[in-house]
């Protein structure tokens, strides 16, 4: 019986080491800009008069987002997905971790941008959010034309 059970207890600890490595071996490399940082529309100003102030406020914060998430990052890459492999940047633990940091920093900084911005926005006149999201916008549809500069 003991025997068995070291048999048994043997196979569990083999198939869980195998689970572990095979998780670990499928963890895809951070990218440097989420997949996630996008505009799937972009507005025009008589689409925004038509919206109420609530839903210009959460246009506003995600275009804060992907602002935040997106332009420090430019002279990597514009489109996101784009890990350091694919640019040829070495994956080495320092970079990793550099990468990470920076990923992380980020987030707290929009979540702290996001706290203050849910207490005072709502106090900003609807056209000066209307013009915000407008420059935003534009300035994110600039992107799309930033290989014109290399």
């Amino acid at each position: 019986m003991t025997i068995k059970f070291i048999g048994r207890a043997t196979l569990i600890f083999l198939m869980l080491l195998g689970v572990i490595g095979n998780s670990s071996a499928q963890k895809s490399e951070q990218e440097i800009i989420s997949k996630n940082v996008k505009i799937y529309k972009y507005h025009d100003r008589e689409e925004l008069l038509s919206m109420n102030k609530g839903d210009l406020l959460d246009l506003y914060i995600r275009r804060i987002d992907v602002i935040i998430k997106m332009l420090p990052n430019i002279a990597f890459t514009t489109k996101p997905g784009v890990t350091m492999s694919d640019l040829g940047i070495p994956d080495t633990k320092e970079h990793r971790k550099a990468l990470i940091g920076n990923i992380e920093a980020t987030e707290t900084y929009f979540e702290n941008t996001l706290d203050f911005q849910k207490l005072i926005l709502p106090y900003s006149d609807k056209s000066s959010l209307i013009a915000a999201i407008l420059f935003y916008e534009q300035t994110l549809k600039s992107l799309h034309t930033y290989n014109d500069f290399n």
